[in-house]
Order: C-alpha cells, then structure tokens, then sequence
C-alpha cells in the first residue's frame, strides 16, 4: 500500500513540476487543523514529508494561523506548539488578524506565484483552493499524508495553456518586464521596420527590345516628301 501511495504522489508531483514549475524545496503552508490532525494520528510531518513528496520542503504558517490557534485555548494547544515551530510567512493582515483559512487563501492569491501547497483538513478551505489552478492540496486521511489528484480546475488550466489561449497573471508580467529591459515594449505600438529585400534584376530590363519597323511598314520620309512635291505641280 506505501508503494501505490508513494507512485501516487511521484506522478501527482510530475505533473505540478512540468505544469506549473514547482521546484524545490516545497513551500508548504499548513493550518491549525493539519497541525492538530498530525498530532493526533502521531505523524511527524518534518521527518515524513519531504521523503514523500520526493524533495526538501520549508514548513511554514502565518501569523493568522497562530493566532488563531491560541484564541481556542488549551484544546489546540498541542497543535499551536507545532505551528511555532514552523517558517512564519508575512501576510497582510498584520494589523487585523483575520482566520487561517481567510489568510492561507490570500497567500496564493494571483496565480500563486510562491507555488505554495496548502496543508489542511478543513473541507471549505479544501474546496475554495480546488477552484484555483495550480496549487497541490495536502490533507491528512487514515494516520497518513495524502496529496490530493490535480483538480478540475488545474487540468483545465493546462489544457489552455497547452493551446497557447491562457498565461498566467505572474507570467504576463514577467514578460512585460522582460520586454522592457530589452526595450521591445515601444516596438511594439509603432509600424516595424521591414528589411529590404535582395530583389532580383530590374524588372524593365527584361523587356525585350522593340525591333525597329521594316521599310514595309512605313515609308521613308524622303519618299513621302517627294509625292508632296508632285501633287503640288499638279
């Protein structure tokens, strides 16, 4: 069973490689109640991980989740000792806390340009994060790690891509950057200048020259001026 499970997330893993440029070490973010659900099925997630992911992986949380955490007392205690000891990522909501999952969601906002996964047992998160292309779920089902299959969403997303019809936000404006460094951005809006050719020889040139007419097609003027002559006297 560990071996289908390992080839499992291997192929899962290839596809968010190839796909969506997921490189290591993972950036794994994990909520309260991922937290809670290791500690209660005695998984130890820095240790078992990164061995199934296939790769270094940087644990982390936020402020919010934390936060969180500790206003529900000593029943989520454990799981707050084991988000401390986690990567703290800034978020924006540093004034007013708002709930892990509201701020897990901020964090991959705009084509999760960080590739962040999300680890999590809350089902509402869960189905929020599907309808995003490009971010691999983490949950945890019978007191093992389990990456979700690519959503929907996701599949869709490559399938578009594949067809040239859709780039990621982060992607545009990487190349909007780019163009600017080489200064191809003002190219752009005016008429490009199209290279002169190597043409052939003159077209004229080819014409065939007109032969001159022939005594029988026309008389010479002499000849001409002497019938004047003659009907003159007459």
């Amino acid at each position: 069973m560990g071996v289908t499970r390992q080839k499992h997330a291997k192929k899962i893993m290839g596809f968010y490689r190839h796909s969506f440029q997921f490189r290591e070490p993972f950036q794994v973010l994990l909520d309260g109640t991922f937290c809670q659900a290791a500690l209660r099925n005695k998984i130890q997630i820095r240790e078992q991980l990164p061995g199934y992911l296939g790769g270094a992986a940087q644990l982390c949380t936020t402020r919010c989740v934390i936060k969180e955490l500790e206003s529900l007392g000593k029943a989520l205690y454990g799981a707050k000792l084991i988000a401390q000891r986690f990567e703290v990522r800034n978020c924006s909501h540093h004034k007013d806390p708002v709930s892990g999952s509201t701020c897990l969601l901020s964090m991959i906002e705009d084509g999760n340009p960080h590739h962040f996964f999300i680890a999590t047992q809350d089902q509402d998160l869960s189905n929020k994060v599907k309808k995003k292309p490009g971010i691999p779920l983490l949950f945890i089902i019978q007191n093992t790690m389990v990456l979700d299959k690519p959503s929907p969403k996701s599949l869709a997303f490559v399938q578009k891509l594949q067809t040239n019809q859709l780039v990621p936000e982060y992607q545009k404006q990487n190349i909007v950057e780019l163009k600017e460094k080489e200064g191809l951005a003002k190219q752009e809006g005016g008429k490009r200048r199209q290279r002169k050719r190597a043409g052939g020889p003159n077209p004229l040139s080819c014409l065939k020259k007109k032969k001159k007419k022939t005594q029988e097609g026309q008389e010479p003027s002499a000849q001409k001026k002497k019938r004047r002559k003659r009907k003159r006297n007459r």
